[in-house]
């Protein structure tokens, strides 16, 4: 099937993947007067007494707004807010689909990022959480900043910390396979955006000792007059402890993992002969990873994954964020910490048995009916244990 032809075709026919479903009978007058007026006073009275009765009230309680500003779409790049919206309108439907959470998608049409933060901060009274989708590095990261420091509900973005979370769920798996250890091993990380720095936070957080990380203007190391901003400036001081310079090439000599987010085939295998024995390749840009499975294989490494449907291990973030806010609404917590993430990625990691370890299998499928569930019930317990859980 030619998917761009065929699903521009069937968008023109759905028109819209969305719809808004009344939960509640209108058909007599007291329908009427109990769904809306006069009724209605009572409910919002009770919410203006204690504000925490709109999670009791109201759908609130398990309705997410997942928005953008066109700025970073789908390896599109900035095409807009309203060429972004059958993205959001399709994450809309993952959240429902694989976590029972009703979502509503939002474009905003600014790129400053005071003007962004304040418009959503204005609107997150509505919501029981945020999810931040296709924003722009480094913006991305001032902007989930600020909104965490403003509203008193969870902000996400998805492309930062889903990411994260699955990529540490298979490289748990993938270490197993190869008998390393995670404080052991060189991880090479290329690109330096959202989904890279956050990998990196999250590798560190969980263990992760020897972390370097790559961009177009080569090795990032501490003190380097080259650095963009200050967002790189601070991950160079948590990574590279060997102050190495150079190129993605200079990297992976002697790594063990490499962790890509950034752009097509730039990787060989020639350099992927160059790392360490049982060496394990995430390539995952879209669609057109940084090195193909053939080529990697081809160069001895062990375990492979990309972003694409077609080769195994596919790095897809509908394994986690359905979840993770399915788990995070169910205890109402106010935040999604760390913990909570990693708590995420084990349960993802742990469904798949020692014994079922593969180097074609160290992640599930999307379909897999456990993930949803026990993410879900990993993270409400991780909020539970860190303190943020409400209810």
């Amino acid at each position: 099937m030619d998917y761009a032809k065929e699903s521009l075709r069937l968008h023109g026919e759905w028109k819209g993947k969305i719809e808004v479903v009344a939960t509640v009978p209108v058909e007599t007058k007291d329908d009427l007067s109990l769904a809306y007026t006069p009724g209605v006073a009572q409910p919002c009275l009770a919410i203006k007494d204690d504000i925490d009765k709109s999670y009791e009230l109201t759908r609130r309680h398990n309705l997410c707004a997942v928005i953008t500003d066109g700025s970073a779409v789908l390896g599109l790049g900035d095409i807009g807010p309203e060429s972004g919206m059958p993205v959001m309108e399709g994450k809309c439907v993952l959240f429902k689909s694989f976590g029972g959470v009703d979502a509503f998608p939002l474009c905003v049409k600014t790129k400053d990022v005071d003007e962004f933060v304040q418009t959503v901060y204005n609107i997150s009274g509505s919501f029981g959480g945020i999810n931040l989708e296709d924003i722009s590095a480094p913006r991305c990261f001032e902007i989930e900043q600020k909104l965490k420091e403003k509203c008193d509900i969870p902000v996400f973005h998805d492309d930062q910390h889903g990411t994260a979370v699955i990529v540490l769920a298979g490289l748990t798996n993938a270490l197993k396979l190869v008998k390393k250890d995670r404080a052991e091993v060189k991880v090479v990380i290329n690109g330096i955006g959202a989904a890279g720095s956050s990998v990196c936070r999250l590798l560190l957080a969980a263990g992760f000792e020897n972390i370097t990380l790559c961009d177009k203007f080569g090795i990032l190391c501490e003190g380097s007059p080259d650095i963009p901003h200050e967002h790189m400036a601070h991950l160079a001081t948590l990574t590279n402890r060997d102050k190495q310079t150079g190129t993605l090439k200079d990297a992976l000599k002697g790594a063990d993992v490499f962790l890509g987010f950034s752009a097509p085939n730039i990787v060989t295998s020639e350099m992927v002969k160059t790392m360490n024995r049982d060496a394990i390749i995430f390539a995952c840009a879209n669609p057109n990873p940084e090195i193909f499975p053939e080529d990697a294989k081809a160069g001895g490494a062990k375990v492979i994954s990309t972003g694409r449907s077609d080769y195994p291990n596919q790095i897809n973030n509908v394994l986690a964020f359905p979840g993770i806010f399915r788990g995070t609404f169910d205890v109402r917590a106010s935040e999604i910490n760390e913990e909570m993430k990693m708590a995420a990625a084990n349960a993802i990691a742990g469904l798949i048995a020692e014994d079922e370890l593969s180097a074609d299998y160290i992640i599930p499928k999307a379909f897999d009916p456990r993930v949803g569930k026990a993410v879900a019930e990993a993270v409400a317990e991780a909020a539970r244990k860190t303190n943020v859980a409400r209810i």
